[in-house]
């Protein structure tokens, strides 16, 4: 009977251990490319009503970040986007991001928009990489 308890056990536990992930050494660079982005922005950042500035946003941001590396919730720099980067997890309310004069957007968009940026320069890096 414990024998059959601690096969019952395990086959459930594998399941969730194999959910649980840690990001790619790729994800973990576009990720911390997506924070530098930010800070380096000058955005403000709004967050249930309230601007915060992109480095108080960064700094909320690596904290709910951190959390979701910890419990396994990430594989991807769109995971992060949509997990913590898009609406507050208390409220459900998106973040919005304002640049200058020019009128807020939300994060999501605005983050996706620095990623496929990141992408897009990291393509013409390699690239040029190799052709030369």
């Amino acid at each position: 009977m414990k024998t059959a308890l601690t096969t019952l056990v395990l086959a459930l536990a594998l399941p969730i251990a194999a959910l649980a992930q840690t990001p790619s050494a790729a994800t973990t660079r576009e990720i911390g490319q997506l924070f530098s982005a930010l800070q380096a922005s000058g955005c403000a950042f709004s967050r249930n009503g309230t601007w915060y500035t992109a480095q108080q946003a960064s700094d909320h941001l690596r904290r709910k970040y951190d959390y979701l590396l910890k419990k396994g919730m990430l594989s991807s720099a769109e995971g992060f986007i949509e997990l913590a980067a898009s609406k507050s997890s208390l409220s459900g309310r998106p973040y919005l991001v304002r640049c200058g004069t020019a009128p807020p957007v939300q994060s999501g968009s605005w983050f996706s928009s620095k990623l496929k940026a990141l992408r897009g320069d990291q393509r013409g890096q390699d690239q040029r990489g190799q052709s030369h």
